[in-house]
């Protein structure tokens, strides 16, 4: 964004500030706060006592600044509780009335941008974690999604959509930014072009998006996304609010119907707009000596001699603590960055052998199985609209796993969803839990629903399927029967379910 921009944004803040003491007077309301604060990042947590604001991170990637930002930030407000969310961004919680309104401030002053963070508007533009480092990948996208970035912000004030816009680069058939079913999802292909998609989403109705084009030109990208904002302005539902995210345009218009519809916008933004980009992708100068280096966590980037090193949180909760030693150490690591991944992780990019060994060293409370770096929304003890606390969910049924020594890849990674609104991406878990209710003699019990089948990889793409739901005491117990039948055939989850889904159903039988 330009200098202008950032100060309308700036500038605006004063109705946050407004609207926050009202809130916190009781002039307000829950609801008709969250209906004025979505558009600056932050909500009210459960209960109306304190405050979530959320830290927009392009393709999460958080520079050494920003975190020093957010470790200093961190230490002067007493922050308990850093989330980091399957969108790429990072939430700071527990924050009191003047904290909030003092942080939102300070953010901007560090060039990160909260406005459209929450509400109807252009939400975090993501990106593969590993972009411009990945050995296998088509090119790097990152560049591009940066510039969609700054492209959308200022749509936030020209423009009223029907509701909230997510757009998403991947640069590789791992799709772990879910491109091929996001509101607008640019794929990265071999001869440097992008196959484009929109139309799709998560959440209730969740639909896999429609191939609008192939093979564009990555400099053509801003064509696709004004004419994706145009398209969902002249046809989203502007009345019915629970209808009015771009997937419904598919059945509003069927799925070739609005195919059409999307290509004549984009004839007309074509035809009437000059909006070629010129990008220079960045070139990653540092050199490392190591080309032998293996650990778990550690991945080998294409720059030589350079690693990527993994880091899951459990739940995505990093102690905060941690962020703040992070941020003093990688400040003395050249070109360390790091990058948030869609699933609640990180990766701490260009590292050499001696900086990598440090932060897994730093970073010892990682997930250490496929299975524990399961996804899990914050959850009702702080979401508004949750009905079941995910986080809590989590904990126990790691804490029943843990104890059976499972090989690694015998669990899956499962995604974990409060409520409907798929905060854990849940339809696309291999398994996957979504908040409810049983019905029992003895009376409802908190509960979830069960799924199975989720996939997200390019090409294999499916949503899980619901099997009926199971009391949230049940759950753990349900994975380690599951855990212990596939341990028993020495194999893992993903080879044992192309061959046992009856067995899978008739486990989950016993519970639902």
């Amino acid at each position: 964004m330009n200098s202008e921009e950032k100060a309308l944004f700036k500038k605006d803040l004063t109705k946050f500030y407004e609207i926050t003491r009202k809130f916190y007077r009781r002039e307000l309301s829950v609801a008709e706060y969250k209906g004025l604060s979505g558009i600056f990042g932050s909500y009210a947590q459960r209960g109306g006592t304190a405050s979530m604001l959320r830290l927009r991170m392009t393709g999460g990637e958080i520079s050494g600044e920003k975190l020093s930002f957010i470790a200093d930030s961190i230490k002067k407000y007493h922050i308990r509780l850093a989330h980091l969310t399957t969108c790429q961004t990072i939430q700071l919680h527990h924050l009191s009335e003047s904290d909030v309104c003092a942080l939102i401030d300070e953010a901007f002053d560090h060039d990160i941008i909260t406005m459209g963070g929450g509400g109807d508007f252009p939400r975090n533009v993501m990106a593969s974690p590993l972009s411009g480092v990945q050995i296998d990948e088509a090119f790097d996208v990152m560049p591009y999604a940066k510039a969609a970035a700054d492209f959308l912000m200022p749509f936030i004030y020209r423009v009223k959509l029907p509701r909230k816009l997510k757009v998403c680069f991947s640069n590789s058939a791992q799709n772990l930014t879910h491109a091929t079913f996001r509101d607008l999802g640019f794929i990265a292909n071999a001869d440097h072009t992008f196959d484009v998609y929109s139309a799709g989403g998560l959440g209730n109705n969740p639909k896999m998006g429609v191939c609008v084009a192939k093979g564009i030109a990555p400099e053509k990208i801003l064509y696709y996304i004004k004419a994706m904002i145009d398209t969902f302005t002249a046809y989203g539902n502007y009345q019915v609010r629970g209808r009015a995210r771009t997937r419904y345009m598919q059945d509003t218009l069927g799925t070739e119907g609005y195919k059409k519809a999307y290509l004549e916008k984009l004839e007309e933004v074509f035809k009437n707009e000059s909006l070629d980009l010129h990008v220079t992708p960045k070139v990653i100068s540092k050199t490392g000596t190591s080309k032998d280096f293996t650990h778990p966590r550690v991945t080998a980037q294409k720059q030589p001699g350079l690693y990527a090193v993994f880091y899951q949180p459990i739940g995505g909760n990093p102690d905060p603590l941690l962020l703040c030693r992070l941020a003093e150490v990688i400040s003395s690591m050249p070109d360390v960055v790091i990058r948030l991944t869609p699933s609640q992780g990180m990766y701490f990019i260009n590292c050499t052998q001696d900086e990598a060994l440090r932060l897994i060293e730093m970073t010892g409370d990682s997930a250490k199985t496929l299975f524990e770096t399961s996804v899990a929304c914050i959850g009702n003890a702080i979401c508004q609209v949750g009905a079941r606390d995910s986080q809590a969910m989590l904990k126990a049924c790691i804490d029943a796993v843990r104890p059976e020594n499972f090989a690694d890849g015998v669990l899956p990674q499962i995604h974990i969803s409060g409520c409907p609104s798929s905060c854990s991406a849940h339809q696309i878990g291999a398994i996957a839990f979504r908040g409810g209710v049983k019905q029992t003699p003895e009376g409802p019990k908190p509960a979830f629903a069960m799924y199975a089948g989720g996939c997200e990889t390019q090409g294999h793409e499916s949503f899980g399927r619901e099997l009926g739901i199971v009391a949230a005491d049940d759950i753990p117990k349900l994975l380690v029967e599951l855990g212990r039948t596939i341990a028993v055939e020495n194999t893992t989850y993903d080879q044992w379910i192309k061959t046992n889904i009856r067995t899978l159903e008739a486990i989950a039988a016993k519970y639902i």
